[in-house]
């Protein structure tokens, strides 16, 4: 494969489940923080040459990391929304015609076979490619009662429900063009292929490992923990 691509990591959130200090991508697993492992895990795709992150204006922690002199990184201002990081993010690459991959921060476990594959699907199709795993448990939609307890409507059918996870790669241009118009119109954009979908566009579903989890909760830093040291292995 001949192209290069870049990546973005909005990196601009607080965390506030994880109830920590510090922004959840700061703490540490392994020796590293969990943003250090995102970009490695990045940056095993050889296609993969340049990665912007998008951190807060008053964050703390970025300039103390490794990453800060790496030449391979750009950094931006992120914003409150993880749109507002992306769109910044985008406004970094000067080519509207190229793709880019949307990583979570929070996600240190993305496997290159992963990557591999999403790239693969992306530039075959015309609207992108998302990793994504197949819903396994029964899935239930609730209420919120009286007493404060969540009560069971109903149970959703699970055939054809997917998990999205990321990376989400599209083309600069489209991915900025639908997010723009989704948000002008006022839809509810919960990641990067929503703003597509809303657009009427298609992206395509790669199925990926389970086990690229985004940190999010404390009991999911020791699990991390354990997939890496598994990823380390290999």
């Amino acid at each position: 494969m001949n192209q290069q691509f870049t990546a973005v990591v909005p990196a601009a959130g607080i965390g506030s489940r994880m109830a920590a200090d510090r922004p959840k991508q700061y703490l540490h697993i392994a020796g590293k923080t969990i943003l250090e492992h995102t970009i490695d895990r990045l940056f095993s795709h050889p296609a993969i040459t340049r990665v912007i992150i998008a951190i807060s204006q008053t964050d703390p922690y970025f300039t103390s990391l490794p990453l800060a002199n790496d030449p391979r990184i750009t950094v931006v201002d992120g914003g409150v929304e993880r749109a507002d990081s992306v769109f910044a993010g985008l406004a970094a690459i000067d080519d509207e015609n190229t793709w880019v991959l949307v990583h979570d921060a929070a996600r240190p476990c993305v496997r290159l076979n992963d990557l591999e594959r999403l790239v693969e699907a992306a530039i075959r199709s015309d609207c992108g490619a998302i990793l994504a795993a197949p819903v396994r448990d029964t899935m239930k939609r609730g209420c919120q009662q009286i007493n404060g307890l969540q009560g069971i409507v109903s149970t959703v059918e699970r055939n054809n429900l997917w998990h999205a996870l990321t990376p989400q790669m599209f083309k600069v241009k489209q991915l900025k063009d639908s997010l723009l118009y989704a948000l002008k119109e006022g839809a509810v954009i919960t990641d990067e292929a929503s703003a597509l979908e809303y657009c009427g566009y298609i992206p395509q579903l790669v199925k990926g490992r389970s086990d690229n989890l985004k940190v999010t909760q404390p009991e999911d830093l020791a699990l991390a923990g354990f997939y890496l040291e598994q990823l380390m292995k290999e």
